[in-house]
């Protein structure tokens, strides 16, 4: 049996998160830990902004995120036992949410955020700095879900030659064996005649085990192409090792938080060491 911490910011409730954990434990029982986090920092931003008015407003503001935050809990618990989950609730009173997030990380084999409502109220950029330091300071792999997605039944693995694309392969191979019907692709994203680095090196792991495995070699710039080969794959999950140091996984870092999650609505596994 798994542990799978999923995060909610507190005043929302990721549906599509749920519902990806509930998927997961249909095919093997797991334990859930729902991290219900306050909304402290927006708070803090409002009061920073807000002038003489501010001491007030921050308390409405926080009376109102605690019942938002209670409620949310409630129907995590109710969710939970209807589907026939373990589970168990953390609520965060830290302000300092990366911190909390690491610590969970720490005693969890996957933590699950939906991307699209996690801290959406703070605004897209600050969204997306909130992400990407989880996604880096997490101890252990991460899943990036949106709201609306097809259930996956290809694995996309990102592969550059690099470490970091090798160990998330791996860690998504121990993990969740039983999300994917030994079905997967193989990306390497080159220019040019550049050859697929190892290429017989990897293939000989994958395919022990991935019985369906299609190896494929993207022959355009993948800063420009990588995105639009996405969109004919809307039934997968992205595997990256983002957050390394090769060229692919720096591509990544850069652009998949708005062009990939925003815009293609893929379930993302990130890995890194």
């Amino acid at each position: 049996m798994k542990k799978i911490v999923i995060a909610f910011d507190g005043r929302h409730f990721s549906e599509g998160a749920f519902e990806f954990v509930k998927l997961l434990n249909e095919k093997q029982a797991v334990l859930v830990t729902g991290v219900f986090l306050p909304v402290v920092d927006y708070a803090e931003l409002l009061y920073s902004i807000g002038g003489i008015s501010g001491p007030i407003y921050y308390k409405e503001v926080e009376m109102e995120d605690t019942g938002i935050v209670l409620s949310n809990i409630k129907h995590f618990k109710t969710k939970c036992e209807h589907a026939g989950i373990e589970f168990r609730v953390h609520q965060s009173l830290d302000k300092h949410v990366i911190s909390e997030l690491k610590h969970e990380s720490r005693y969890a084999d996957l933590m699950v955020v939906g991307s699209e409502l996690f801290y959406e109220n703070l605004g897209n950029s600050t969204q997306d700095d909130y992400i990407g330091n989880v996604l880096h300071k997490s101890e252990c792999p991460v899943i990036l879900i949106p709201e609306n997605y097809k259930h996956p039944e290809n694995a996309i693995l990102t592969f550059d030659g690099g470490a970091s694309s090798v160990y998330a392969i791996k860690q998504f191979s121990y993990l969740l064996p039983e999300l994917i019907d030994n079905k997967a692709t193989l990306v390497f994203a080159g220019t040019g005649s550049e050859h697929i680095p190892d290429l017989d090196y990897v293939k000989e792991y994958v395919s022990r085990h991935y019985n369906d495995l299609n190896i494929f070699k993207l022959q355009v710039n993948p800063e420009l192409y990588f995105n639009t080969w996405l969109m004919d794959h809307s039934n997968s999950i992205l595997v990256t090792g983002a957050y390394g140091r090769s060229a692919f996984s720096e591509m990544i870092k850069k652009s998949f938080i708005t062009n990939v999650i925003h815009d293609h609505r893929l379930p993302i596994f990130i890995a890194h060491k």
